[in-house]
């Protein structure tokens, strides 16, 4: 069995793209201890190995609970990831997990890529109001234009933050090929599918439900949130491939970038990394950003 991809809600699993791709595992936060351990240790059995995907935005109760069941079963073979991406960004790296998770990459690898496979993920959204939007820095100019009546916000939170007002500025978007995913909220999506997604050049676009978190996450729930990403998994696989393996000095595991995603535990630094990731993480960013528009 292929190692488990789990999330912590139900609204941030997306469909398969095709019958290859393993279902997502929705951990039950609001269970009991003793139901999350028996849960976790089950899917252990199955699949071996879990790796759990989680807002690094939730309350701090989710992330304690992860870690509590982890401590309970004494497990190495748990990796808990806390990751600073929007929600529906969360959930379009689950789908890339998932679909990498059939591939032939060790446990150890696949929880690692996860930072690298995010800085491919354009994700943002369409707001009404930055007033209480705090994760993406607004300056005093934007707070103002807030409490303008028809006022309307273009947000790209990764993997570079920055903000426009709706026809009076664009959006950077990726240099690679990408399919957008669109969650309409109390606003409709019409300028992210008429006009962002075009300029981007997306290979297609999809409309999935908004996620629980994402009204929390930023600050409003009159938004359209938006999401884009690689979605060949052959492209994913050459990334990630790509990229020199280390073995983690504490638990053994496989690992690319400078910290095992299993135990944490960061890579000694040496002269062949830079920047936090391997030269070979560089080579392969430059090869996918080289890739024309609308192209994989």
């Amino acid at each position: 069995m292929p190692t488990a991809i789990a999330v912590t809600s139900s609204d941030l699993v997306l469909p398969p793209h095709d019958r290859q791709t393993p279902p997502a595992v929705v951990l039950r936060s609001l269970e009991s201890l003793e139901d999350s351990t028996t849960g976790m240790h089950a899917l252990i059995e199955q699949h071996g190995y879990v790796i759990a995907l989680y807002p690094a935005s939730a309350p701090a109760g989710v992330g304690r609970r992860l870690h509590a069941v982890r401590s309970v079963l004494e497990s190495d073979r748990i990796a808990l990831l806390g990751l600073d991406l929007p929600p529906l960004g969360l959930a379009l790296l689950a789908q890339q997990l998932r679909q990498l998770s059939a591939c032939d990459f060790s446990p150890g690898v696949l929880a690692s890529s996860a930072r690298l496979l995010a800085h491919y993920i354009y994700a943002g959204a369409q707001l009404t109001s930055v007033a209480r939007l705090d994760r993406v820095p607004v300056s005093l100019r934007s707070h103002a234009k807030s409490w303008v009546p028809g006022a309307q916000f273009a947000v790209l939170a990764t993997p570079r933050p920055q903000l426009v007002r709706v026809g009076q500025g664009d959006l950077t978007g990726p240099e690679f090929g990408t399919r957008m995913l669109v969650a309409p909220g109390q606003l409709p999506a019409d300028w992210v599918t008429g006009t962002l997604a075009p300029a981007w050049r997306v290979q297609g676009v999809a409309t999935v439900p908004l996620p629980a978190e994402s009204a929390r996450w930023w600050g409003t729930g009159k938004l359209a949130e938006f999401a884009a990403g690689l979605h060949d998994v052959s492209v994913l696989y050459q990334l990630v491939s790509s990229v020199r393996r280390e073995e983690c000095h504490w638990c053994g595991l496989e690992l690319i970038g400078d910290r095992c995603g299993f135990c944490a535990a960061p890579l000694s630094p040496g002269p062949s990394r830079s920047n936090g990731l391997p030269k070979a993480a560089a080579r392969a960013a430059s090869s996918v950003r080289a890739l024309p528009r609308g192209a994989v």
